[in-house]
């Protein structure tokens, strides 16, 4: 399983959402390939989940790509929720 998070420029904002990720992953018990990317991109990576801010994010969405969306990219629970439907 690959997760991929995503931001606009790449650097601080999805180095945090990533570090959030993999926070919730292990809140979970749950193992991931957790990286971050910019959103160009993004748009030729490969990955099981894209998850990053809804402006941002929602641009990947080719109909093929699991997208979750982010209200708060801060937000542990927020993402243990959203990626758990997805993870089984």
């Amino acid at each position: 399983m690959k997760i991929m998070v995503v931001c606009g420029n790449g650097l601080g904002s999805s180095f945090i959402m990533e570090m959030n990720v993999k926070k919730a992953l292990t809140e979970m018990g749950k193992t991931a390939d957790v990286d971050h990317t910019d959103l160009a991109s993004a748009k030729t990576e490969q990955a099981d989940i894209f998850i990053g801010a809804a402006d941002i994010v929602g641009q990947l969405n080719d109909g093929s790509r699991k997208i979750v969306t982010l209200e708060n990219m801060m937000s542990i629970p927020e993402i243990k929720s959203k990626l758990e439907p997805l993870l089984g």
